[in-house]
């Protein structure tokens, strides 16, 4: 198996996407979103290494994500396709992605409208991820 066999540019552009949406759903929701922390905005610059620093991760974990979607849909499924890989893309969430976001956001005392917000997002990446690297392949 080689690892290294995707489609890097598909893999460069899911994860732009994925950033496109982040920014549209957190600008709408942003309120919400503050709320459902219970922080201020002041308080999460400060925990977040400064103002590039969660773009940056962000960036790089969605990078990582639309690598193994587009990895994992021909392995799982036999080839790529838009609905191959959001097929893949939903189970990969509903079993690995919203469980770990649940758990921890239950050790961590966070609100179910946090999970609500975060979780909904993360589908949407799933989503758009699998769109554009079966576009593309």
């Amino acid at each position: 198996m080689d690892y290294l066999d995707v489609n890097w540019l598909g893999v460069l552009l899911a994860m732009i996407a994925a950033m496109a949406l982040g920014a549209a759903w957190y600008m709408v929701l942003s309120k919400q979103w503050i709320a459902a922390t219970g922080k201020t905005v002041e308080q999460i610059m400060a925990g977040s290494g400064g103002q590039a620093a969660p773009f940056i991760w962000g960036a790089v974990m969605l990078l990582v994500m639309a690598y193994f979607l587009a990895l994992f849909t021909p392995m799982i499924l036999g080839e790529m396709s838009v609905g191959n890989a959001i097929t893949v893309g939903l189970h990969l969430w509903v079993g690995f992605l919203l469980p770990a976001m649940i758990l921890n956001h239950r050790y961590q005392g966070m609100s179910w409208s946090l999970a609500v917000i975060d979780g909904g997002y993360l589908l949407g990446v799933m989503i758009v991820e699998g769109v554009v690297l079966g576009l593309l392949d």
